[in-house]
């Protein structure tokens, strides 16, 4: 376990991400949490006894579960949702009010289960704790095979594989750009690639393309707040705006619907759109109150670019 633990950080520094907090399930046990639990949940008067087994009735409690639950077992032990309701009380006791489980779909049946627990206990945690995100199994293609992957010989890839493979950068922002509900396949070879079918090059290409764009034109960077919108009138530059006007209510949507893959999407159309505007118009020139109106956009679509990829934890580079 220790071993695997280690693993698991390696995977994780590699990818980025910390959690600020830590412990295993067996500490639940170690220090009562559990037991705790339980106790609670006979105090409930929402438990019996049927067939050696001691059972919750989940049926009765409004989380939609089509049948009740064994918590404890004929033989002994507890069956899995039941530190998993502790958990969550202990969660809950520490202040989080909103917690978003990610789980493999492969995991349903434990929602309705671990929220009639919750409901059970009567302490006031709303019906909808904790939210949930449900993931689809990855596939994974290399070299245009299909990398094989098995519990039962041991064969799998490790997060930090992907990352060795095509980088940091291009691993985030594929395994975001999906819902979470969907089928996904990752390419490797495309995920390497320099071609505008790669969506993280094609995005970060954009931010490199338009920093190039804002270094030619130093001289000029230190009037264009002065630039006014009037002078935009090409129809790719309203259709820019319009993109750019979009961002604020788009990462609020993002948030609110626990859908940061609407990011990515964004993104995407956001680069398509300074790409169709670079290639129609010229940015640079002569004419100097459209010359700094249109380097203002420009600046102003490196920084929601920016700003896009760095909530999705993804480097927007000045130069490729």
């Amino acid at each position: 376990m220790a071993y695997l633990r280690h693993e698991q950080d390696l995977d994780l520094q590699a990818f980025g991400l910390t959690f600020d907090r830590y412990f295993l399930e067996s500490s639940l046990y170690s220090t009562g949490k559990v037991e705790k639990t339980v106790d609670a949940l006979l105090a409930s008067g929402h438990t019996y006894e049927s067939d050696g087994a001691l059972w919750l009735k989940t049926t009765e409690l409004g989380t939609g579960d089509d049948k009740d639950r064994v918590m404890r077992k004929r033989e002994g032990g507890y069956t899995y949702f039941v530190p998993d309701v502790a958990y969550h009380v202990d969660k809950w006791q520490r202040g989080f009010e909103q917690a978003v489980n990610i789980q493999g779909s492969d995991h349903h049946g434990t929602v309705a289960r671990v929220r009639a627990g919750l409901q059970a206990l009567d302490i006031g945690i709303p019906k909808e704790y904790p939210s949930y995100i449900l993931h689809k199994m990855v596939k994974v293609m290399r070299d245009g095979k299909e990398v094989k992957i098995s519990k039962r010989a041991g064969s799998y890839v490790t997060m930090r594989d992907l990352i060795d493979w095509v980088g940091r950068d291009a691993v985030r922002f594929f395994l975001i750009q999906r819902r979470a509900d969907t089928e996904f396949v990752f390419d490797v070879d495309l995920a390497r690639s320099q071609t505008d079918e790669n969506p993280v090059y094609y995005v970060q290409y954009a931010h490199a393309r338009i920093c190039s764009i804002l270094l030619q034109a130093q001289a000029s960077m230190a009037q264009i707040h002065a630039a006014s919108g009037d002078a935009l009138h090409a129809p790719t530059e309203q259709v820019l705006l319009k993109r750019l006007a979009q961002f604020p209510a788009l990462v609020r949507q993002s948030a609110r619907e626990l859908s940061p893959h609407l990011v990515s999407f964004w993104l995407r159309d956001c680069a398509a759109d300074f790409h169709a505007w670079y290639n129609a118009e010229r940015v640079l020139v002569d004419d100097q109150g459209t010359r700094l109106a249109r380097l203002r956009l420009a600046d102003a679509t490196r920084q929601v670019i920016a700003n896009g990829l760095g909530l999705l934890g993804v480097s927007a580079p000045e130069r490729m």
